[in-house]
């Protein structure tokens, strides 16, 4: 089964603006993309952005919060229920606009004098409230176990925890975001966790450990991972969420090395719907 990569833009091609990372990643080989702030830019200029260069929004992050006070999501902060629903709507209006069929709700840190039960409480009341106003727009939120070395503090921090509350909420409604990078910080023994959590994998993200570079720059087996998410049949997205180790086409030599070469498909507007 072939492998499908899309670029993430907040993180590739980052020597330029927002607007132009589109055409760079398009010239890049890359089919689709993902943006961790696509708040940055107006809704209707991306999509404009994403039409010229024929490319397809796989994913994009609900809003952190107040990023400069250390926020990292709202979905398990006490006191941020307003703002928490706001950066939902908002994420769904963008990804109405950009026809993009996944949002990462970030869950966020939980303060050290909020018990943990009381962030958990509040966090399966708001995943479940987002979920179901995701669904009714056709929309699948994903959440993402992030380790502790990036975001310390972070709610959600081994992949079993966010599996539970993929299957409390249900997995039509929500996906979880199993990002390689992480797991491998935290946990390790990514093979066999992908294996476990496939069925309700709904997003894979990449870079290698531990410099969350680009594969091939660390400690990761990309070769046997790789060959393990063909044989496992995963048919999703695999975002390359990593920061570059060198400037330039160099950076993306491995995707040749590990079999994933660039798209030769013709590009043309996408329509506007969702994958």
């Amino acid at each position: 089964m072939a492998l499908r990569l899309c670029a993430n833009l907040s993180y590739l091609f980052t020597e330029r603006p927002l607007l132009d990372r589109f055409d760079a990643a398009a010239r890049a080989g890359f089919l689709g993309v993902e943006i961790v702030r696509p708040y940055e830019a107006p809704a209707a200029a991306l999509r404009a952005r994403l039409n010229d260069a024929g490319l397809r929004a796989v994913l994009i992050n609900s809003a952190a919060g107040d990023w400069a006070a250390g926020e990292r999501g709202l979905a398990c902060l006490p006191g941020r229920e307003a703002a928490f629903r706001d950066s939902v709507h908002r994420a769904l209006d963008y990804a109405d606009a950009l026809g993009c069929g996944l949002i990462h709700l970030m869950a966020g840190i939980r303060p050290a004098a909020v018990a943990p039960e009381r962030a958990a409480a509040l966090y399966a009341v708001r995943l479940a409230w987002a979920a179901e106003q995701a669904h009714a727009a056709g929309i699948r939120l994903t959440i993402e176990a992030i380790n502790p070395h990036d975001i310390p503090g972070y709610f959600l921090s081994s992949q079993g925890q966010a599996a539970a509350y993929v299957e409390a909420v249900g997995a039509d409604r929500v996906g979880l975001q199993f990002d390689i990078y992480h797991c491998q910080r935290t946990e390790g023994d990514v093979s066999r966790r992908l294996a476990e959590f496939m069925p309700i994998i709904a997003h894979v993200q990449i870079a290698d450990a531990p410099g969350r570079n680009e594969p091939g720059t660390g400690e990761i087996g990309w070769a046997h991972l790789f060959g393990r998410l063909r044989d496992l049949g995963y048919a999703g997205w695999i975002g390359c969420e990593y920061v570059p180790s060198t400037a330039g086409p160099a950076s993306l030599a491995w995707r040749v090395r590990y079999g994933l070469p660039p798209a030769e498909a013709p590009r043309t507007p996408i329509p506007e719907t969702r994958p």
